[in-house]
């Protein structure tokens, strides 16, 4: 039965080879507007891999001094009345001291008053998920979730609408280039000034190595430390000393011990986004180097 269609169909167009040239035409272009189509909805689709330098507006771009406080553990807790008890932190046994809970929430609240006093201050809480045991919780939500268990420190209504969080760093220098870069996303400029809260005794690890390794400007930089716990003060310093020995020699983090370090404290392999949204200092984040960076860098313009 379909042989004789077939064969009909085929005199068909024998006989009118002119209307099987339109037909033909006309099923080619209808393929081509679909395929043209389809192409375009493909290219409004937003892309999330890649910084969107079209960006209009950006949801803080009246601020201009970036608050940083460097996160140091995981709250693991499901209450959130237990911030001040160490156990519900997860510490590494160097930070198994009284008072330990006590000095986390000292840099919370230093940094939430300090931004209080600043209308272009934002605040960043930094820190990654650190720890396994403690679960895929960030330092940076924890530091966030015991500024909102405390209130604000009675600042709520000045600070919380403008305090987030940096939730990839691994180390203290990512602590610091990645709220720069944190900062950028969300303002769409790099910050003016920068104020870093931390232990006191980090001080010249953030001041002297750190803001040197991004060139950042030390007129515009401010470190405000607080002392941990009297037991722990000597060990902290012994500690100290050698980390500021590693990034002397090795000042971007990017091989040896500190590369080994921040790899361990990376257990559930997040990726992370950076540079994207920060993409003037793409070599900055490439770099790995004993001398400074040899690149130019916005705030130094």
């Amino acid at each position: 039965m379909l042989k004789p269609v077939g064969n009909k169909i085929q005199h068909y167009f024998k006989l009118h080879p002119i209307m099987l040239f339109l037909i033909c035409l006309s099923f080619g272009t209808a393929i081509l507007i679909i395929l043209t189509v389809h192409e375009g909805r493909f290219r409004m689709m937003p892309s999330y891999g890649n910084f969107n330098e079209n960006v209009v507006s950006y949801p803080f771009s009246n601020f201009r001094n970036l608050v940083m406080v460097a996160g140091h553990s995981v709250y693991k807790s499901s209450s959130c009345e237990k911030v001040d008890k160490e156990d519900a932190w997860y510490l590494e046994s160097y930070q198994k001291h009284p008072g330990q809970a006590a000095t986390f929430i000292k840099h919370i609240q230093n940094g939430v008053e300090i931004t209080a006093n600043d209308d272009k201050a934002l605040l960043l809480f930094s820190g990654g998920e650190t720890r396994k045991n403690a679960g895929p919780r960030s330092e940076a939500q924890s530091y966030w979730v015991a500024a909102e268990s405390k209130g604000w420190f009675g600042k709520q209504d000045e600070v919380k609408g403008r305090a987030l969080t940096e939730e990839h760093a691994r180390d203290s220098f990512e602590n610091l280039l990645f709220s720069v870069c944190r900062f950028r996303e969300l303002t769409g400029t790099y910050p003016r000034n920068i104020t870093v809260v931390g232990y006191d005794f980090k001080e010249e690890r953030f001041v002297h190595l750190h803001r040197s390794a991004i060139g950042f400007p030390e007129s515009r930089f401010l470190y405000l430390g607080t002392p941990s716990t009297q037991n722990a003060r000597e060990s902290a310093l012994k500690g100290e000393a050698l980390v500021r020995s590693q990034f002397q020699e090795d000042p971007y983090g990017c091989s040896g011990i500190l590369r080994r370090k921040k790899l361990g404290r990376d257990p559930f392999h997040r990726s992370i986004p950076y540079p994207n949204g920060c993409p003037e200092i793409e070599g900055l984040f490439r770099y790995c180097g004993t001398a400074p960076y040899p690149g130019s860098l916005p705030w130094a313009q």
